[in-house]
């Protein structure tokens, strides 16, 4: 059987938990989820030998390029196209 966690204890009263928009302590900032340089943000936690990392704007950076945003959109990968020669 499960543990009680924080997450589940909020599930069962109703009431919902969201994690925060930013995890970004430094100064400067780090650039929002939204914005075009999101991956630019510092990594908060990384997990190589799974494939993602996550930024300190909440967003999940996968190795393939392939990103999750805070809010649940998806980014698909968006690799550089390398030139035939």
């Amino acid at each position: 059987m499960r543990s009680s966690t924080q997450f589940d204890t909020a599930t069962t009263t109703g009431a919902t938990t969201r994690q925060p928009g930013s995890l970004c302590t430094h100064t400067p900032k780090c650039p929002t989820a939204d914005s075009p340089d999101r991956e630019a943000a510092h990594v908060v936690a990384a997990y190589p030998e799974q494939g993602w990392s996550l930024l300190c704007n909440a967003v999940v950076l996968f190795e393939d390029t392939g990103e999750l945003l805070p809010d649940g959109r998806v980014v698909a990968p968006h690799r550089p196209i390398v030139a035939l020669a």
